[in-house]
């Protein structure tokens, strides 16, 4: 129920990465990235909803990702740099809890790969509702996917089997 409440009232659309989104700021500053990207917008920020068998496939921007609970179950959030040379690292993403190691908010740095999925346990809820800011702005030009045939792939399934469901 909640699920469809938060889909209707913030208005998100599917997500190609999976999940439900909307767009809700781009700021009307450009700015010069120094890696020869063309002027982007200074910051974009997003609400991005998983459901609990949904999952955000492994992609990676050109730009710093920071990604805030909102509310729901905690977000298990992968990430491993550019050419997977060291294991993926877990970020439990939720309130603030010392036991379990979750907390509010983790930056992504740009070009860094990355994956998602709700933790949901018995008694939680079955979503998960963040917000992702980035910075310099979202530009699909600086988007992509982990292609499943890809070098990336083939070793994420060799060294790391049980995250290449998220491929």
């Amino acid at each position: 129920m909640r699920v469809q409440e938060l889909i209707q009232t913030l208005n998100l659309q599917p997500h190609p990465e999976g999940g439900w989104f909307r767009e809700i700021y781009r700021s009307a500053a450009q700015v010069k990235p120094e890696d020869g990207r063309p002027a982007r917008d200074a910051l974009t920020t997003i609400y991005f909803l998983l459901e609990a068998d949904q999952h955000s496939r492994w992609h990676r921007v050109q730009s710093d990702e920071v990604w805030i609970h909102l509310e729901g179950a905690p977000l298990a959030l992968w990430t491993s740099d550019a050419q997977l040379r060291t294991p993926p690292a877990l970020m439990r993403l939720g309130p603030v809890d010392v036991h379990r190691g979750s907390r509010p908010q983790y930056t992504v740095p740009a070009g860094q790969w990355q994956a998602a999925r709700p933790l949901v346990a018995q008694g939680d809820a079955d979503y998960t509702l963040v917000s992702c800011t980035v910075g310099p702005g979202f530009d699909f030009d600086d988007f992509a996917f982990m292609r499943p045939d890809g070098d990336e792939a083939a070793l994420l399934r060799h060294h790391w089997p049980e995250l290449a469901a998220l491929i």
